[in-house]
């Protein structure tokens, strides 16, 4: 039996939610590495190999400076050409949390880079962010979610999701997606917007949850689907109506989604 595609795993000091993204991708059928930034930013050529990309959440640094800051500065200023080679050549990229917040700050998201990216060096100057959630709080809750059509990779299929099923837990003080109104309007004209609250706790603009680049290759969402990988993980599955139990959970949809065209492409 051939060996799943190759998911690299970038990890750093204050990162937290790695073993929980290898055991997403695991169970979606790819082999998951974690790689220190440090290593890879000495060994570039290890994207090389990489047949899916992802960017744990997690507090990077300790969120210094702001959350994500220093690593997606390490991201733009060494590795930004790479990634954006790997995207052009079709390799999937999901950044969640303090993940998406780097993505957002390194020039990933929301794009576009596309088949440009092979010969790209220079990160675009960023015009999204994730700022203090509404309220000033951090939030750690299940939140109800909803899934428009997009160009996302990651989310294809989970349109019709609806009641237990369209939720996904989040964890994070600075989570609210702001942009300007011309963005904003970029993004759904584009068709980016790939997860919205439907209970928009952090006060997100237009409920905003995730985005994608043009390409939607690169996944960018503050809620956690590598924590609803498993029916189990749901805060209330022993009520849960059966039926749904017996497919994969939401969140191994997203993996799934990946790995199986990750898998096309590398063939």
């Amino acid at each position: 039996m051939p060996a799943g595609p190759l998911a690299l795993i970038i990890r750093t000091a204050g990162t937290n939610c790695d073993a929980e993204l290898a055991r997403a991708f695991e169970a979606a059928g790819a082999r998951p590495s974690l790689v220190h930034i440090d290593r890879l930013i000495a060994e570039p050529a290890r994207l090389d190999d990489a047949d899916l990309i992802g960017f744990p959440g997690g507090f990077s640094y300790g969120d210094d400076i702001a959350s994500g800051r220093v690593l997606a500065m390490k991201v733009r200023e060494r590795l930004f050409g790479p990634l954006a080679a790997a995207v052009a050549r079709g390799v999937p990229v999901i950044g969640v949390c303090n993940g998406f917040q780097v993505l957002t700050q390194a020039g990933l998201l929301p794009g576009p880079i596309g088949a440009a990216g092979a010969g790209r060096t220079e990160a675009p100057t960023p015009t999204v962010a994730l700022a203090e959630n509404i309220g000033a709080r951090f939030i750690d809750a299940w939140l109800r979610v909803e899934y428009p059509p997009s160009a996302c990779v990651w989310t294809r299929g989970l349109e019709d999701l609806d009641g237990a099923s369209a939720v996904l837990p989040i964890a994070h003080g600075e989570g609210r997606f702001v942009a300007d109104a011309g963005a904003l309007d970029a993004l759904d004209e584009g068709g980016q917007v790939a997860v919205r609250y439907v209970e928009n706790a952090n006060g997100s603009a237009r409920a905003i949850a995730g985005i994608c680049d043009p390409t939607g290759l690169v996944l960018g969402l503050m809620p956690h689907p590598e924590r609803f990988a498993d029916w189990r993980q749901h805060p209330s599955w022993t009520r849960l109506d059966r039926s749904c139990l017996a497919g994969p959970a939401p969140g191994l949809r997203f993996f799934r989604n990946a790995v199986e065209h990750a898998a096309a492409v590398r063939v």
